[in-house]
Protein backbone atom coordinates (compact mmCIF):
# COMPACT_ATOMS: atom_id res chain seq x y z
CA UNK A 1 0.00 0.00 0.00
CA UNK A 2 1.07 3.72 -0.74
CA UNK A 3 0.73 5.99 1.98
CA UNK A 4 -2.03 8.63 1.05
CA UNK A 5 0.81 11.47 1.36
CA UNK A 6 0.12 14.94 1.12
CA UNK A 7 1.60 18.42 0.13
CA UNK A 8 2.97 21.30 2.13
CA UNK A 9 1.97 24.53 1.26
CA UNK A 10 1.06 27.72 3.33
CA UNK A 11 -2.14 28.36 1.94
CA UNK A 12 -4.67 25.23 0.30
CA UNK A 13 -7.89 27.07 0.58
CA UNK A 14 -7.91 27.31 -3.44
CA UNK A 15 -6.82 24.00 -4.16
CA UNK A 16 -9.93 22.81 -1.72
CA UNK A 17 -12.31 24.67 -3.16
CA UNK A 18 -11.86 22.97 -6.46
CA UNK A 19 -10.21 19.40 -5.53
CA UNK A 20 -13.49 17.93 -6.41
CA UNK A 21 -14.00 19.34 -10.00
CA UNK A 22 -10.42 18.32 -10.44
CA UNK A 23 -10.78 14.68 -9.70
CA UNK A 24 -13.39 14.08 -11.78
CA UNK A 25 -11.98 16.03 -14.26
CA UNK A 26 -8.97 13.92 -14.28
CA UNK A 27 -10.82 10.88 -13.83
CA UNK A 28 -12.85 12.00 -17.29
CA UNK A 29 -8.96 13.18 -19.05
CA UNK A 30 -7.79 9.47 -18.06
CA UNK A 31 -10.43 7.16 -19.66
CA UNK A 32 -10.58 9.66 -22.73
CA UNK A 33 -7.06 8.89 -23.34
CA UNK A 34 -7.81 5.32 -22.41
CA UNK A 35 -9.96 5.24 -25.23
CA UNK A 36 -7.90 6.46 -27.92
CA UNK A 37 -4.55 4.52 -27.38
CA UNK A 38 -3.69 1.12 -25.36
CA UNK A 39 -0.97 1.97 -22.99
CA UNK A 40 0.67 -0.15 -21.48
CA UNK A 41 0.10 -0.14 -18.28
CA UNK A 42 -3.18 1.30 -15.65
CA UNK A 43 -0.25 3.45 -13.72
CA UNK A 44 0.85 4.53 -17.72
CA UNK A 45 -2.47 6.01 -18.18
CA UNK A 46 -2.15 7.78 -15.02
CA UNK A 47 0.68 9.40 -15.43
CA UNK A 48 0.08 10.42 -19.16
CA UNK A 49 -3.20 11.66 -17.75
CA UNK A 50 -1.00 14.02 -15.05
CA UNK A 51 1.15 14.84 -17.30
CA UNK A 52 -1.05 16.74 -19.74
CA UNK A 53 -2.33 18.62 -16.78
CA UNK A 54 0.64 19.39 -15.85
CA UNK A 55 1.25 21.46 -18.87
CA UNK A 56 -1.07 23.77 -17.81
CA UNK A 57 0.82 24.68 -14.81
CA UNK A 58 4.16 25.41 -16.53
CA UNK A 59 4.49 28.93 -15.30
CA UNK A 60 4.35 27.72 -11.70
CA UNK A 61 6.94 24.48 -12.19
CA UNK A 62 10.31 24.46 -11.48
CA UNK A 63 10.71 20.88 -13.77
CA UNK A 64 9.34 20.55 -16.86
CA UNK A 65 9.42 16.69 -17.24
CA UNK A 66 9.64 14.84 -20.55
CA UNK A 67 7.32 11.87 -21.78
CA UNK A 68 9.16 9.66 -23.51
CA UNK A 69 7.02 7.61 -25.69
CA UNK A 70 9.12 4.87 -26.92
CA UNK A 71 8.70 1.05 -28.64
CA UNK A 72 10.63 -1.58 -30.46
CA UNK A 73 8.70 -0.95 -33.64
CA UNK A 74 6.64 0.51 -35.85
CA UNK A 75 2.77 0.32 -34.72
CA UNK A 76 3.16 0.57 -31.28
CA UNK A 77 0.57 3.99 -31.36
CA UNK A 78 3.20 6.26 -30.39
CA UNK A 79 2.65 8.44 -32.80
CA UNK A 80 -1.62 8.49 -31.83
CA UNK A 81 -0.24 8.76 -28.22
CA UNK A 82 0.71 12.32 -29.69
CA UNK A 83 -2.29 13.12 -31.52
CA UNK A 84 -3.70 13.12 -28.42
CA UNK A 85 -1.54 15.26 -26.60
CA UNK A 86 -1.43 17.75 -29.45
CA UNK A 87 -5.22 17.86 -28.91
CA UNK A 88 -5.18 18.18 -24.47
CA UNK A 89 -1.91 19.91 -23.28
CA UNK A 90 -1.10 23.57 -23.04
CA UNK A 91 -0.17 25.50 -26.07
CA UNK A 92 1.18 22.42 -28.23
CA UNK A 93 3.90 22.44 -30.98
CA UNK A 94 4.00 19.06 -33.42
CA UNK A 95 7.37 18.94 -34.83
CA UNK A 96 9.21 16.25 -36.81
CA UNK A 97 13.33 16.65 -37.09
CA UNK A 98 13.28 19.73 -35.86
CA UNK A 99 16.61 22.01 -35.65
CA UNK A 100 17.61 23.62 -32.19
CA UNK A 101 17.79 27.15 -33.65
CA UNK A 102 13.91 26.50 -34.03
CA UNK A 103 13.18 25.45 -30.37
CA UNK A 104 15.63 27.93 -29.29
CA UNK A 105 13.25 30.75 -30.75
CA UNK A 106 9.70 29.61 -29.82
CA UNK A 107 10.87 28.84 -26.52
CA UNK A 108 10.10 31.60 -24.61
CA UNK A 109 8.69 33.53 -20.81
CA UNK A 110 5.19 31.20 -22.06
CA UNK A 111 6.62 28.13 -23.63
CA UNK A 112 4.71 25.32 -25.60
CA UNK A 113 4.52 22.21 -25.23
CA UNK A 114 6.86 20.48 -27.57
CA UNK A 115 5.63 17.46 -28.95
CA UNK A 116 8.27 16.02 -31.21
CA UNK A 117 7.56 12.89 -33.36
CA UNK A 118 10.08 10.52 -34.85
CA UNK A 119 12.97 11.40 -32.04
CA UNK A 120 14.72 8.11 -33.58
CA UNK A 121 15.98 10.10 -36.80
CA UNK A 122 17.53 12.48 -34.59
CA UNK A 123 19.28 11.14 -32.11
CA UNK A 124 19.74 7.62 -33.79
CA UNK A 125 23.29 6.74 -34.63
CA UNK A 126 22.42 7.57 -38.60
CA UNK A 127 20.90 10.64 -38.12
CA UNK A 128 24.55 13.02 -37.40
CA UNK A 129 25.49 15.17 -34.53
CA UNK A 130 22.38 16.42 -32.42
CA UNK A 131 24.37 17.34 -29.20
CA UNK A 132 22.94 21.10 -29.46
CA UNK A 133 19.11 19.89 -29.14
CA UNK A 134 20.10 17.31 -26.63
CA UNK A 135 21.80 19.74 -24.81
CA UNK A 136 19.21 21.84 -24.86
CA UNK A 137 16.25 19.18 -23.96
CA UNK A 138 18.41 18.34 -20.92
CA UNK A 139 18.73 21.92 -19.61
CA UNK A 140 14.96 22.20 -20.53
CA UNK A 141 14.21 19.86 -17.76
CA UNK A 142 14.87 22.48 -15.34
CA UNK A 143 13.98 26.43 -14.80
CA UNK A 144 16.67 29.13 -15.65
CA UNK A 145 19.14 26.89 -17.43
CA UNK A 146 19.45 29.19 -20.47
CA UNK A 147 21.71 28.51 -23.90
CA UNK A 148 23.73 30.99 -24.29
CA UNK A 149 24.16 32.09 -28.29
CA UNK A 150 25.80 34.90 -30.25
CA UNK A 151 23.29 36.43 -31.92
CA UNK A 152 22.20 39.30 -33.70
CA UNK A 153 24.07 41.67 -36.40
CA UNK A 154 26.21 42.94 -33.61
CA UNK A 155 26.85 39.63 -32.71
CA UNK A 156 26.17 40.20 -28.87
CA UNK A 157 25.84 36.68 -26.41
CA UNK A 158 22.24 36.28 -25.77
CA UNK A 159 20.54 33.66 -23.50
CA UNK A 160 17.59 31.58 -24.80
CA UNK A 161 15.15 30.10 -22.94
CA UNK A 162 15.05 26.17 -22.83
CA UNK A 163 12.44 25.46 -20.08
CA UNK A 164 9.73 23.90 -21.84
CA UNK A 165 7.56 20.50 -21.06
CA UNK A 166 8.46 17.96 -24.09
CA UNK A 167 7.06 14.69 -25.21
CA UNK A 168 9.15 12.63 -27.65
CA UNK A 169 7.78 9.57 -29.40
CA UNK A 170 10.20 7.21 -31.77
CA UNK A 171 11.66 3.35 -31.96
CA UNK A 172 14.36 2.48 -29.40
CA UNK A 173 15.41 4.12 -26.53
CA UNK A 174 16.30 8.25 -26.46
CA UNK A 175 19.62 9.03 -25.35
CA UNK A 176 20.52 8.17 -21.92
CA UNK A 177 20.40 11.78 -20.37
CA UNK A 178 16.74 12.34 -21.90
CA UNK A 179 15.74 9.03 -20.36
CA UNK A 180 16.45 9.76 -17.12
CA UNK A 181 14.93 13.31 -17.01
CA UNK A 182 11.71 11.21 -18.26
CA UNK A 183 8.74 9.60 -17.77
CA UNK A 184 8.88 7.10 -20.00
CA UNK A 185 6.10 5.04 -21.72
CA UNK A 186 6.90 1.82 -23.08
CA UNK A 187 4.38 0.90 -25.90
CA UNK A 188 3.82 -2.46 -27.55
CA UNK A 189 1.47 -3.55 -30.27
CA UNK A 190 -2.15 -3.79 -29.36
CA UNK A 191 -3.08 -7.70 -28.81
CA UNK A 192 -5.58 -9.15 -30.72
CA UNK A 193 -8.80 -8.17 -28.68
CA UNK A 194 -7.79 -4.55 -27.74
CA UNK A 195 -9.81 -2.27 -28.96
CA UNK A 196 -9.74 1.81 -29.17
CA UNK A 197 -12.03 4.11 -30.37
CA UNK A 198 -10.44 5.78 -34.31
CA UNK A 199 -8.64 8.96 -34.15
CA UNK A 200 -11.04 10.69 -36.43
CA UNK A 201 -10.65 14.40 -36.34
CA UNK A 202 -14.41 15.50 -36.73
CA UNK A 203 -15.50 14.50 -33.75
CA UNK A 204 -12.59 13.28 -31.84
CA UNK A 205 -10.41 17.08 -32.07
CA UNK A 206 -13.83 18.92 -30.56
CA UNK A 207 -13.95 16.26 -27.71
CA UNK A 208 -10.49 16.78 -26.63
CA UNK A 209 -10.40 20.43 -27.45
CA UNK A 210 -13.36 20.38 -24.62
CA UNK A 211 -10.97 18.91 -21.89
CA UNK A 212 -8.23 20.65 -22.65
CA UNK A 213 -10.66 24.14 -22.25
CA UNK A 214 -11.81 22.71 -18.98
CA UNK A 215 -7.94 21.51 -17.90
CA UNK A 216 -7.19 24.94 -18.79
CA UNK A 217 -9.64 26.79 -16.50
CA UNK A 218 -9.41 24.69 -13.70
CA UNK A 219 -5.72 25.03 -13.58
CA UNK A 220 -4.84 28.32 -14.14
CA UNK A 221 -5.98 30.01 -11.16
CA UNK A 222 -4.37 27.16 -8.98
CA UNK A 223 -0.68 27.76 -10.72
CA UNK A 224 0.30 30.59 -7.60
CA UNK A 225 -1.23 27.53 -5.42
CA UNK A 226 0.95 24.92 -7.02
CA UNK A 227 3.92 27.17 -7.19
CA UNK A 228 4.22 26.72 -3.53
CA UNK A 229 3.36 23.05 -2.97
CA UNK A 230 6.00 21.10 -1.81
CA UNK A 231 4.93 17.65 -2.19
CA UNK A 232 6.00 14.19 -0.38
CA UNK A 233 7.83 12.08 -2.92
CA UNK A 234 8.40 8.17 -2.84
CA UNK A 235 11.42 8.97 -5.23
CA UNK A 236 14.23 10.73 -4.65
CA UNK A 237 17.15 13.03 -7.07
CA UNK A 238 15.93 13.49 -10.81
CA UNK A 239 13.51 11.15 -10.68
CA UNK A 240 11.40 13.01 -8.06
CA UNK A 241 12.30 16.17 -10.16
CA UNK A 242 10.51 14.65 -12.89
CA UNK A 243 7.45 13.09 -11.27
CA UNK A 244 6.84 16.00 -8.93
CA UNK A 245 4.61 18.47 -10.99
CA UNK A 246 2.69 15.34 -11.94
CA UNK A 247 2.13 14.72 -8.28
CA UNK A 248 1.58 18.18 -7.96
CA UNK A 249 -1.49 18.20 -10.19
CA UNK A 250 -2.63 15.07 -8.20
CA UNK A 251 -2.06 16.85 -4.86
CA UNK A 252 -4.33 19.80 -6.52
CA UNK A 253 -7.28 17.46 -7.20
CA UNK A 254 -7.60 15.22 -3.95
CA UNK A 255 -9.72 12.32 -4.15
CA UNK A 256 -8.05 9.26 -5.08
CA UNK A 257 -5.07 10.70 -7.61
CA UNK A 258 -2.74 11.82 -4.47
CA UNK A 259 -2.44 8.29 -4.41
CA UNK A 260 -2.66 6.86 -7.63
CA UNK A 261 -0.21 9.42 -8.60
CA UNK A 262 2.49 7.92 -6.40
CA UNK A 263 1.86 4.52 -6.90
CA UNK A 264 2.48 5.05 -10.44
CA UNK A 265 5.34 6.72 -9.71
CA UNK A 266 6.87 4.30 -7.78
CA UNK A 267 5.93 1.17 -10.29
CA UNK A 268 7.37 3.06 -13.26
CA UNK A 269 10.38 4.18 -11.40
CA UNK A 270 11.16 0.58 -10.19
CA UNK A 271 10.30 -0.48 -14.18
CA UNK A 272 12.84 1.70 -15.87
CA UNK A 273 16.00 0.91 -12.83
CA UNK A 274 14.98 -2.31 -13.97
CA UNK A 275 15.37 -1.75 -17.86
CA UNK A 276 18.47 0.15 -17.36
CA UNK A 277 20.11 -2.43 -15.72
CA UNK A 278 19.37 -4.95 -18.22
CA UNK A 279 20.08 -2.61 -21.15
CA UNK A 280 24.27 -2.57 -18.69
CA UNK A 281 24.05 -6.26 -19.03
CA UNK A 282 23.22 -6.78 -23.09
CA UNK A 283 25.75 -4.04 -24.21
CA UNK A 284 28.41 -5.84 -21.47
CA UNK A 285 27.25 -9.02 -23.35
CA UNK A 286 27.97 -7.30 -26.47
CA UNK A 287 31.45 -6.31 -26.08
CA UNK A 288 32.63 -9.83 -24.58
CA UNK A 289 31.04 -11.25 -27.47
CA UNK A 290 32.84 -9.15 -29.61
CA UNK A 291 36.31 -9.88 -27.61
CA UNK A 292 35.68 -13.69 -27.55
CA UNK A 293 35.16 -13.44 -31.92
CA UNK A 294 38.81 -11.84 -31.85
CA UNK A 295 40.29 -13.82 -29.31
CA UNK A 296 38.83 -16.56 -32.09
CA UNK A 297 40.64 -15.07 -34.95
CA UNK A 298 37.45 -13.30 -36.06
CA UNK A 299 35.64 -16.28 -37.64
CA UNK A 300 32.71 -15.86 -39.52
CA UNK A 301 30.62 -17.74 -37.23
CA UNK A 302 30.61 -19.32 -33.98
CA UNK A 303 28.79 -22.19 -32.69
CA UNK A 304 26.04 -21.44 -29.96
CA UNK A 305 27.79 -24.07 -27.60
CA UNK A 306 31.20 -22.46 -28.06
CA UNK A 307 30.12 -19.20 -27.81
CA UNK A 308 28.39 -19.92 -24.32
CA UNK A 309 31.04 -21.66 -22.92
CA UNK A 310 33.51 -19.02 -23.88
CA UNK A 311 31.17 -16.81 -22.09
CA UNK A 312 30.74 -18.86 -18.66
CA UNK A 313 34.40 -19.34 -18.74
CA UNK A 314 35.27 -15.69 -17.85
CA UNK A 315 34.99 -16.40 -13.72
CA UNK A 316 34.42 -12.13 -13.07
CA UNK A 317 31.60 -11.95 -15.57
CA UNK A 318 27.77 -11.72 -14.73
CA UNK A 319 27.42 -15.21 -17.03
CA UNK A 320 27.87 -17.98 -14.66
CA UNK A 321 25.71 -16.34 -12.14
CA UNK A 322 23.21 -14.97 -14.78
CA UNK A 323 19.15 -16.90 -13.86
CA UNK A 324 19.73 -20.10 -11.83
CA UNK A 325 22.24 -22.35 -13.17
CA UNK A 326 24.35 -19.31 -15.31
CA UNK A 327 23.71 -18.47 -18.32
CA UNK A 328 22.04 -20.36 -21.16
CA UNK A 329 20.89 -20.51 -24.87
CA UNK A 330 17.69 -19.54 -24.49
CA UNK A 331 19.10 -16.59 -22.13
CA UNK A 332 21.71 -15.84 -25.01
CA UNK A 333 19.13 -15.93 -27.37
CA UNK A 334 16.62 -13.46 -25.30
CA UNK A 335 19.40 -11.22 -24.59
CA UNK A 336 20.38 -10.86 -28.01
CA UNK A 337 16.69 -10.33 -29.74
CA UNK A 338 16.62 -7.26 -29.58
CA UNK A 339 19.18 -6.25 -31.53
CA UNK A 340 17.80 -8.71 -33.98
CA UNK A 341 20.54 -11.05 -33.61
CA UNK A 342 19.17 -14.50 -33.78
CA UNK A 343 21.53 -18.34 -34.25
CA UNK A 344 20.88 -20.32 -37.16
CA UNK A 345 22.13 -23.35 -38.78
CA UNK A 346 25.29 -23.08 -40.12
CA UNK A 347 27.76 -25.40 -42.20
CA UNK A 348 30.89 -25.88 -40.54
CA UNK A 349 33.72 -27.70 -42.10
CA UNK A 350 33.58 -31.14 -42.97
CA UNK A 351 30.00 -30.57 -43.92
CA UNK A 352 28.94 -30.48 -39.78
CA UNK A 353 25.71 -28.45 -39.10
CA UNK A 354 25.49 -26.60 -35.76
CA UNK A 355 23.15 -23.75 -34.61
CA UNK A 356 25.67 -20.46 -34.39
CA UNK A 357 25.95 -16.86 -34.62
CA UNK A 358 27.39 -15.52 -37.66
CA UNK A 359 29.76 -12.38 -36.96
CA UNK A 360 28.30 -10.01 -39.53
CA UNK A 361 24.84 -10.09 -37.70
CA UNK A 362 26.87 -8.06 -34.60
CA UNK A 363 28.64 -5.49 -36.42
CA UNK A 364 25.27 -2.98 -36.25
CA UNK A 365 24.80 -3.58 -32.86
CA UNK A 366 28.80 -3.30 -32.28
CA UNK A 367 28.34 0.53 -33.90
CA UNK A 368 25.42 1.28 -32.50
CA UNK A 369 25.96 0.49 -28.69
CA UNK A 370 29.50 0.03 -28.28
CA UNK A 371 31.88 1.53 -30.73
CA UNK A 372 35.06 2.40 -31.36
CA UNK A 373 36.66 -0.68 -29.27
CA UNK A 374 39.72 -0.43 -26.90
CA UNK A 375 42.78 -2.86 -28.36
CA UNK A 376 41.89 -6.25 -27.44
CA UNK A 377 42.90 -7.55 -24.18
CA UNK A 378 45.33 -10.64 -24.23
CA UNK A 379 43.42 -14.32 -23.95
CA UNK A 380 45.17 -14.21 -20.42
CA UNK A 381 43.33 -10.91 -19.06
CA UNK A 382 40.05 -12.64 -17.85
CA UNK A 383 37.99 -10.25 -19.60
CA UNK A 384 37.91 -6.24 -18.48
CA UNK A 385 39.57 -5.11 -15.95
CA UNK A 386 36.73 -2.66 -15.28
CA UNK A 387 33.78 -5.35 -14.89
CA UNK A 388 32.61 -5.87 -11.53
CA UNK A 389 32.85 -9.49 -10.40
CA UNK A 390 30.25 -12.07 -10.35
CA UNK A 391 27.24 -9.69 -10.26
CA UNK A 392 23.59 -10.92 -9.62
CA UNK A 393 22.75 -9.06 -12.96
CA UNK A 394 19.38 -10.96 -13.27
CA UNK A 395 18.03 -8.96 -10.30
CA UNK A 396 16.29 -5.42 -10.02
CA UNK A 397 18.00 -3.06 -8.16
CA UNK A 398 17.74 -2.43 -4.51
CA UNK A 399 15.18 0.46 -3.79
CA UNK A 400 16.81 3.69 -2.42
CA UNK A 401 16.91 3.87 1.80
CA UNK A 402 13.79 5.77 2.45
CA UNK A 403 12.19 6.04 -0.64
CA UNK A 404 10.82 2.85 -2.08
CA UNK A 405 8.95 0.49 0.04
CA UNK A 406 10.31 -2.74 0.72
CA UNK A 407 7.40 -4.31 -0.13
CA UNK A 408 7.16 -2.72 -3.75
CA UNK A 409 7.30 -5.91 -6.19
CA UNK A 410 10.13 -6.22 -8.26
CA UNK A 411 11.18 -7.80 -11.53
CA UNK A 412 12.60 -11.25 -11.60
CA UNK A 413 15.01 -12.53 -13.81
CA UNK A 414 14.76 -14.26 -17.25
CA UNK A 415 12.52 -17.57 -16.80
CA UNK A 416 15.03 -20.54 -17.77
CA UNK A 417 14.54 -22.60 -20.78
CA UNK A 418 11.62 -25.49 -20.71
Amino acid sequence: MVPDYGSRAGDRGSAADGAADGAGLLDEVRATIGRYVVLPSEEALTAVTLWVAASHIQPALQHAPRLAVVGPTKGCGKSRVLDVLHETVHQPMMTVNTSPAVVFRVIGKNPPTLLVDEADTIFGPKAGEKEDLRGLLNAGHQRNRPAWRISGPEHKPTAFPTFAMAALAGIGDLPDTIMDRAVVLRMQKRKPGERITPFRSRYSVPELNALRDRLTAWLTPLRGTAAGLVPAMPVEDRAADTWEPLVIVADLAGGHWPTSARTACLAMARHEAVQDEQTTLKTRLLRDIRRIFEQEGNKEALRSQDLLAALLADAESPWPDYGTKGLNAYHLSALLRGFDIRPANYRFEQGRQAKAYARNQFFDAWARYCPDPAPAQPASAGGYESAPARQAQNKPPAPPTGSLPVGLPGTTGPKRAR
